[in-house]
Formats: C-alpha cells, structure tokens, sequence
C-alpha cells in the first residue's frame, strides 16, 4: 500500500497509480500521430535545425567557460611575469603560489608549479606581439578621437584607417590550454603560432590534427600552389580558393613503389579517404572516382570528384604520377568545360580544378596557366616510399593473383 492512496475503489486505485508513478500511457491513437509526425518532411527538418541549434549552444557553452579558463591563464601568467620582474620575492615563489591557490581552490586543477610556469611562458611567447597590438590599438584611437574632432573634412584618410585592430587575446582565448603548451613546445616562431592559431579556431581541430598540421608544416604549405585564381575569379573567391591549396601535398599515410600507376595512387588515396580530406582541409566533401561525363556520345572519367561547401562549387582533382606537362591541363580543362555545362547548378560557382603532379618546373606551370581562363592550381605531392630492398621481397601483383587462382582451383 502507498502513502495517501485510497482503495476504496481498485479501478481508482489502479488509475491513481498509473498516473502517480508510471506517468500516463500514450494511446494507441497518440502514438499513431507521433510516428505520423516523425515521417512529416516538414517536421524532420525542423527537428534536424532544432537538434542542430541545440548542440551549437553547449559548444558554445563550452568555448565560453574554456574561453574565461584561458584569460584566467593569460592574467596569471602576465601577472606571475610582472611579479618576478618586480617583487623581490625569491625563487620559491612559484612554489608557493601554486600551493596557496591549490589549498584555496581544492576542486580546480591548473595550479600546478609546472602549469604556473607555463602560464608565464605562454604570456611571454606573446608578449611583444601584445605590446604591438595595444600600440596599433592605442594609435586608432587617437586617429578616432582626431577624426571626431574634424567635423568638416570628410573621407579622410584617417577615416580609412580609423579601425580599431582586434586585441590579440580575442584569438588566443579561443582554444583549449592543452593546444597552447602543444604549440609552445613545438614552434618558436610567434607569426606561426598565431597561423595554427587561427586556423584551430577556424576548423575547430582537436589536438591530434592540430600535431598533424603542424608537424606536416601546413605554415609553410599553405597557399602555395602556383595558380591562375586572380585571373579568373573575383578577388574574394580567389583569396579564399589561393588559401586552401596547398604545395606540395602531402601524403605520407601513403606507402607506395617509385612506380606507382596513377590508378593505384587514386585507390590508395580513396582507401584513406579520412586521412586524404585532412590533407585537403575544411570544405572539401568527396562525391566518387572515375567520375563519368558524356560529351557527344563518349564516356570521360575524371580522377577525383569534390564540392567545396565554403567555395560552393565543384572541385576536380587530377593525379599524375610523374613530372608537370603543359599538356595536362588540356585534359583538365576540358573536365570543368563539361563539369560546368552538364553537372554545376544554376547557384553553383564555376568549377576549380587541382593537378597534383610527382613534380614541376614552377615556370613552366606557371607559363601554361597564363591564357587558360578557367581556375586552375597545381600542386605536388609527396609519400612514403618503400625501401627497394622490400620491394624486391614483395609479391607482385601477378604473382599474387596467380597465387589466389591457384587455391581456387
């Protein structure tokens, strides 16, 4: 029996309980109209954009307690930095500091010797770039208060550049403290680390991509692929297009002979699909190989196929196994001729095309692009080669076929 509970009658009894302790059952009707729902399209997508709204609050939930995490780091490590240049407090002081907080604060972790230490080297890693954005700050304000006080002279050149300079702890308090020591211990470079910076920020890369890229040197590669974009694309397409390519490639997940076809090396890529769109960056969505055209009755395959959700457009990728031709980029043009015309959306932007090439003469590359009006990039691309003496102790292909047949019969 339940506390409160009447038995006078057991039908009321059993609906009390019901509704008391096992809530109430949905009826046969109900629940007809709830999966009647779950199949409405309408229904659907609001619930997709819903569920999608939802997870993009605690993401950002997230980013603002790590982002006020990490200005509480930046503020102990420029005050542990002043302190030491100013106090006469000794050696031991970090020491001590950090056994005061932690006693203080029992449930937050951080204040280690070793973290406080790093808090200081983190602020200093940046220090004079610091100082330089707070002059360029300070220098636009005065160029503000300037303009305001010339009320007769209009589109000055101090109107122009009377834009204050983001401060650099906007950027920095926007990743994790763990990819920070990541990039302290592996760069030295300040303009560099910003770069990674940036672009964790931008792609939201876990620590293990951000290692990847920078141990690949994605600094030194990035935007470096020759290509004609200026020419024949609208200048903020091209900067974005000219940013994403990248020279060379590269592919050291691959472990290929040094007389790998071209086939093998677009199986090899599409078999390490995950680890080729890392390469390729934010954006690119692979849509098949040998992908199929018809032009007058002919079958054409491209290599690669891709669409660049930020460039909104198709993106063809051609492989070719040895030195840069003039006479690829025949073929390759001829693919975004048909692409545009039998495959691009009305909304679609024109299509790029990327030659990845074993190697190339930069001004040969860059004297077959000059009159070639549709937007083309050519990059190298490297990979793990395997040792000859391996390769002579592997079966070939033949060989393992002949094998394979053989215990078939």
């Amino acid at each position: 029996m339940f506390k409160g509970d009447s038995i006078e009658s057991p039908f009321l009894f059993a609906h009390q309980f019901r509704l008391k302790y096992l809530g109430k059952v949905t009826s046969p009707v109900k629940l007809k109209k709830m999966n009647e729902l779950l199949n409405n399209h309408d229904y659907k997508n609001w619930l997709i954009e819903l569920k999608s709204n939802i997870q993009q609050s605690q993401i950002k939930a997230a980013l603002a307690v790590n982002s006020q995490l990490i200005q509480l780091y930046w503020d102990l490590g420029k005050q542990i930095t002043e302190k030491q240049q100013t106090a006469k407090w000794g050696s031991g002081f970090i020491d001590r500091l950090s056994k005061d907080l932690r006693e203080e604060f029992p449930n937050m972790s951080g204040f280690s010797k070793r973290n406080l230490e790093l808090m200081r080297q983190w602020f200093l890693f940046y220090q004079d770039e610091f100082l330089i954005a707070k002059q360029v700050v300070s220098q636009l304000e005065k160029s503000q208060q300037l303009v305001g006080e010339l009320q007769d002279i209009e589109n000055t050149e101090f109107t122009k550049s009377a834009q204050v300079a983001p401060k650099l702890e906007n950027r920095l308090f926007q990743i994790p403290w763990g990819h920070h020591i990541l990039i302290m211990q592996k760069l030295k470079d300040v303009s560099e680390a910003l770069f990674y910076v940036k672009e964790t920020t931008e792609n939201s890369w876990s620590r293990a991509v951000l290692e990847y890229q920078i141990e690949t040197n994605l600094y030194g590669r990035q935007g470096k692929a020759i290509t004609n974009f200026k020419n024949t694309l609208p200048e903020i397409e091209s900067d974005l297009a000219n940013a994403l390519l990248k020279d060379p490639y590269n592919f050291e997940f691959l472990t290929l002979s040094n007389k790998v076809k071209e086939r093998d090396l677009e199986t090899q890529l599409v078999a390490n699909i995950t680890q080729f769109l890392l390469e390729l960056g934010k954006g690119f969505a692979y849509l098949g190989r040998q992908f199929t055209i018809t032009v007058g009755g002919k079958e054409f395959k491209t290599d690669l196929l891709f669409y660049h959700t930020r460039l909104k457009c198709y993106v063809v990728i051609e492989l070719k196994v040895t030195e840069f031709e003039p006479e690829f980029l025949g073929k390759l043009n001829f693919y975004l001729s048909a692409v545009n015309r039998l495959v691009k959306a009305d909304d679609d932007k024109p299509t790029i095309g990327i030659l990845l090439c074993k190697s190339k003469n930069n001004l040969v590359v860059d004297f077959a692009l000059q009159d070639i009006n549709k937007p083309l990039g050519v990059s190298e691309y490297t990979y793990t080669q395997l040792p000859a003496e391996l390769r002579e102790a592997l079966p070939t292909i033949e060989q393992l076929t002949a094998q394979l047949n053989k215990e078939d019969e």
